[in-house]
């Protein structure tokens, strides 16, 4: 209250110091609200981070990562790029124990192809686990899952595990992939992969290893699911591709 005594000037200096009070305090409560606020998002993104459906890769909503964004730094030094390295790093000695053997069913190459293809799994629950998202690992491991895919491919072809037809097939679907997406890229177009591409890797990778363990027809079925599979995200991927590529002139003008 403001005492009747002041004079009016008082008064008014009095007033004005109480309204910048409450408006100081109504600020101060309104930080507090908006820090209570980011902090429930930050608990419930990293609840939602570590479900088994989030680690195990089922569920990828929200947007991807910013550190894998083109752009970001590459940031190489990370346990999940660490396996994508291993995984790397093995495809040689796999082709060579592969096709110096006798009919390219020995257990051990198909066992360190096993290996590769399982790790892409690995380094996806480690980058999750540890937040340790990089521009390096989102390049790198679409890479290797390729050069396995053709690795195996030329495997398989080379002791006639697989349909040849349908392993050409592939490994030109493969190319097309590598060089067609390297211009849509550079046409400013992004993507992303789809889930009948996601869905593919399996039947594809598991193909090739049953071929490899001498289980041929049953290897043949999981080819062409995998193939099927590959097609259909292909043309989703070239759908996309030419939308964002036929509207980046009219949305820079």
């Amino acid at each position: 209250m403001v005492d009747p005594a002041l004079d009016p000037k008082q008064k008014r200096e009095e007033r004005a110091e109480q309204r910048r009070e409450r408006v100081e305090n109504a600020r101060e409560a309104g930080r507090e609200r908006v820090e209570k606020t980011r902090e429930a998002g930050r608990e419930q993104v990293e609840k939602a981070r570590l479900t088994f459906r989030r680690l195990a890769g089922v569920d990828r909503s929200g947007p991807p990562p910013p550190a894998t964004q083109a752009g970001q730094p590459l940031n190489p030094w990370t346990i999940p790029n660490a396996i994508g390295l291993v995984r790397l790093v093995l495809i040689p000695l796999f082709l060579v124990l592969a096709l110096e053997s006798d009919t390219g069913t020995d257990a051990l190459p198909a066992a360190i192809f096993a290996v590769i293809a399982w790790g892409d799994y690995a380094d996806g629950i480690a980058a999750r686990l540890t937040g340790q998202y990089s521009r390096f690992g989102a390049l790198l491991d679409p890479f290797v899952d390729r050069l396995l895919v053709l690795s195996g491919a030329v495997v398989c072809y080379r002791f006639d595990l697989l349909p040849r037809w349908a392993i050409i097939v592939l490994a030109a679907r493969e190319a097309f992939m590598l060089v067609v997406g390297r211009y849509a890229l550079n046409r400013g177009a992004k993507l992303e992969i789809n889930w009948p591409g996601r869905l593919a890797v399996g039947p594809v990778m598991s193909a090739l290893f049953f071929g490899m363990c001498g289980l041929e027809t049953f290897a043949a079925i999981l080819l062409f699911i995998g193939l099927g599979l590959a097609f259909w995200a292909t043309w989703l991927y070239g759908r996309s591709a030419s939308r964002q590529i036929a509207a980046a002139p009219s949305s820079s003008a």
